[in-house]
């Protein structure tokens, strides 16, 4: 079994109050026995420490046989700062625009460079001047552009349910895309 993550982002560049919506998320995956209340040292990065995988979590997935339980490396990490997750194996940096559904990948990847420190969130179709957020664009392969991620470590094989990312979607109160990363 190769490493991999399933990262839930949601669609905003800044979600207001992202530090405190990250605690309360955690304290719902708590409450459904999803993850661990306290942290250990079950994640990659962060110092490794993260909230290991609970015994509930064979509920919000597809196939359950597949989750991290054997694994050190289990646990929930929170991203709180801009980030940019994408598939890393693979990736082709594509997408288009939603209004002239011209392909605009490489000029909205290189404008990460003005999105990445926080001078913009939007972006514009160099086609159409279509302006949005970066993450209402299309894109071929699942991506996100957040200050806020909830990173699955080895979980993306087990596949999570349908009802659990719209439950999750709607806590957060943003829609939300699961961007699979294989290590």
């Amino acid at each position: 079994m190769n490493d991999q993550q399933a990262i839930v982002v949601p669609q905003i560049s800044s979600f207001p109050g992202h530090e405190g919506r990250a605690r309360l998320i955690v304290r719902w995956l708590v409450q459904q026995n999803i993850i661990e209340a306290q942290m250990t040292t079950c994640g990659r990065t962060f110092k490794k420490m993260a909230y290991a995988i609970a015994p509930g979590a064979r509920r919000v997935v597809e196939h359950p046989e597949l989750l991290p339980f054997a694994q050190p490396v289990n646990g929930l990490e929170i991203v709180t700062r801009r980030c940019i997750f994408t598939p890393q194996k693979g990736f082709k940096e594509e997408a288009g625009c939603p209004e002239c559904r011209q392909e605009i990948g490489e000029a909205l990847f290189d404008s990460l460079e003005n999105w990445m420190p926080g001078y913009t969130d939007n972006f514009i179709c160099p086609e159409c001047r279509h302006e949005d957020d970066i993450n209402g664009f299309l894109y071929l392969q699942p991506c996100g552009f957040s200050n806020l991620g909830f990173i699955f470590n080895n979980w993306a094989d087990a596949v999570f349910k349908q009802a659990f990312i719209d439950e999750f979607a709607e806590r957060l109160g943003y829609a939300v895309r699961v961007v699979r990363v294989d290590l």
